[in-house]
């Protein structure tokens, strides 16, 4: 089934009580886009690559061939980025860091909902492929107390869109407890969602597979490889049949470094850099 367009999502969120009230069509350079407004601040979505380097086989490198540069493998999906209108040029925004002391809980709740939404129309009603991969905010996920995924599923649901679509990604902070990203796990697939999980250090991979059946698991590309973590991750993460990504990735002789030991998943600033724009 095809998925609603951007216009008829946006149509459909002005029935929505809280997601009415901020999304809109953009206009001019952005008039093919919802738009998110929150205390005069222009909300813009923006999507960073996740690459499969596996697929076509053998070492690749980032400077070998610039002109190739923008195709490092097939996308296994993107990581959703928030961005702002500054001087007439997009960049990157955070919106809870920006508004957290203003906010309480559940206003910040709603704007986390509210993102979400924003990026989900974008993405899905662009018909793009692949996995979206959407941060949730720490705060939310301990200010609402139970049935976590329900209210964004029910939502998505009813705007036509597949929750399957989505991975959610969950905080370092809330991986690092081992009972609460289980629960938290089961409640997200629950409702339909993947669910991701960002690893706190290296070591929290092997408490992590006690407690979640994550679909995917996430970890800084610099941390590991500072501390010589790239190859027992990659092994100790096939064993469990979990997806590693290796994220932040900043420059070609990180991602060579990566290739060494057959990681598969990477994403970072390096590829939009290289030419495969966010």
């Amino acid at each position: 089934m095809i998925a609603p367009t951007i216009p008829e999502l946006v149509a459909r969120s002005a029935d929505h009580p809280f997601l009415g009230e901020h999304l809109t069509l953009g206009t001019g350079p952005h008039r093919a886009e919802a738009v998110a407004r929150r205390n005069g601040v222009e909300l813009l979505s923006a999507y960073e690559p996740i690459y499969d380097i596996s697929v076509h086989g053998g070492a690749q490198s980032l400077t070998a061939d610039l002109t190739l540069a923008s195709r490092f493998g097939d996308e296994l999906g993107f990581q959703a980025v928030t961005l702002r209108e500054q001087n007439g040029k997009p960049e990157p925004f955070d919106p809870f860091d920006s508004f957290d002391d203003e906010l309480d809980d559940p206003e910040l709740v709603a704007l986390d909902r509210c993102v979400r939404a924003l990026h989900t129309i974008n993405f899905l009603g662009s018909q793009q492929h692949g996995l979206l991969f959407l941060r949730v905010h720490e705060r939310l996920l301990k200010s609402v107390r139970y049935d976590h995924g329900r209210h964004f599923s029910n939502v998505l649901v009813s705007f036509g869109l597949n929750p399957g679509r989505v991975v959610i990604e969950l905080p370092a902070a809330a991986v690092a407890h081992r009972t609460f990203v289980g629960y938290l796990t089961k409640s997200y697939q629950r409702y339909g969602f993947k669910v991701a999980g960002n690893l706190p250090n290296a070591g929290q991979i092997l408490s992590v597979s006690d407690m979640a059946r994550l679909d995917f698991v996430k970890m800084d590309a610099s941390a590991a490889l500072r501390d010589s973590m790239v190859k027992p991750l990659v092994s100790y993460a096939a064993r469990l049949r979990m997806p590693l990504i290796f994220n932040r990735v900043v420059d070609a002789a990180q991602f060579e470094q990566l290739q060494q030991y057959d990681v598969r998943f990477v994403q970072g600033p390096v590829f939009a850099t290289q030419g495969s724009a966010a």
